[in-house]
C-alpha cells in the first residue's frame, strides 16, 4: 500500500494484523509492526469495538482497496504517531469516498487534521474521484473549521447511528484553492 507524504507527515495504511492487534488489546505488537508507539488514548474501547472492527471488516471484504481505508499519522521529523484518518472504505462501498480524521490530543492546534485532511482529498482525485465528503457533529468546531479551509461546502445534514447528528460536507476537485 502507497504511502501518502506530506510535509510533516506520513499516512501509512494500516494493516489488518495492526488493525487484529489493536482489536485485541496488544498495542504493542501493533506498534512494532509499524516501527512506532501509541500513544494511552488510542484505541479506545469505542474505537476497537466500532471504528477498527469495521475498517478490518471492510478490509478483508476489498484487501485490494486498502488505500480507502485507515491509516495512521506518523510525524516524519521523529516517527510520533500524532493520530488516524482515512476513507470510510472504498467508494464503492459505502457509496462515496468519504474522510474521517483524529488528531491525539498532545498534537492538536497544530495544523495536522488539515493537512492530513488535505492530502487524502488530494489522493482521492488522483485516484479518480469526483467528489470526496466528510460529516462533522455540529459542534465540533476544529473539524468544521478544517473541512471549510479545505474548500467543503455543506450539502446537508445526516443523523448517523453512532455520532447523532451530523453535517455533510462536500469537495469537489474545482472548488478552487483551500484557504492557507
Amino acid at each position: 500500500m502507497d504511502t501518502v507524504r506530506t510535509t510533516r507527515l506520513e499516512l501509512i495504511p494500516l494493516a489488518p494484523e495492526a488493525i487484529e492487534n489493536l482489536i485485541g488489546g496488544d498495542r504493542n505488537s501493533a506498534a512494532a509492526a509499524l516501527g512506532l508507539d501509541f500513544p494511552d488514548e488510542f484505541p479506545t474501547p469505542g474505537e476497537r469495538e466500532g471504528f477498527l472492527r469495521v475498517q478490518l471488516e471492510r478490509m478483508e471484504a476489498a484487501p485490494q482497496r486498502r488505500g480507502w481505508m485507515a491509516r495512521i499519522m506518523v510525524s516524519r521529523s521523529d516517527r510520533s504517531a500524532i493520530g488516524h484518518c482515512g476513507f470510510h472504505g472504498p467508494p464503492e462501498m459505502i457509496g462515496r469516498a468519504e474522510i474521517g480524521y483524529t488528531v491525539f490530543t498532545h498534537y492538536r492546534g497544530q495544523g495536522y487534521a488539515k493537512e492530513a485532511a488535505g492530502a487524502l482529498v488530494d489522493w482521492a482525485f488522483a485516484q479518480g474521484a469526483s467528489e470526496v465528503y466528510a460529516s462533522v457533529a455540529p459542534d465540533n468546531g476544529p473539524s468544521l473549521a478544517v473541512v471549510r479551509r479545505l474548500g467543503f461546502t455543506q450539502v446537508g445534514s445526516q443523523i448517523d447511528e453512532v455520532d447523532g447528528l451530523e453535517l455533510v460536507f462536500v469537495r469537489r476537485p474545482d472548488a478552487g484553492a483551500p484557504e492557507t
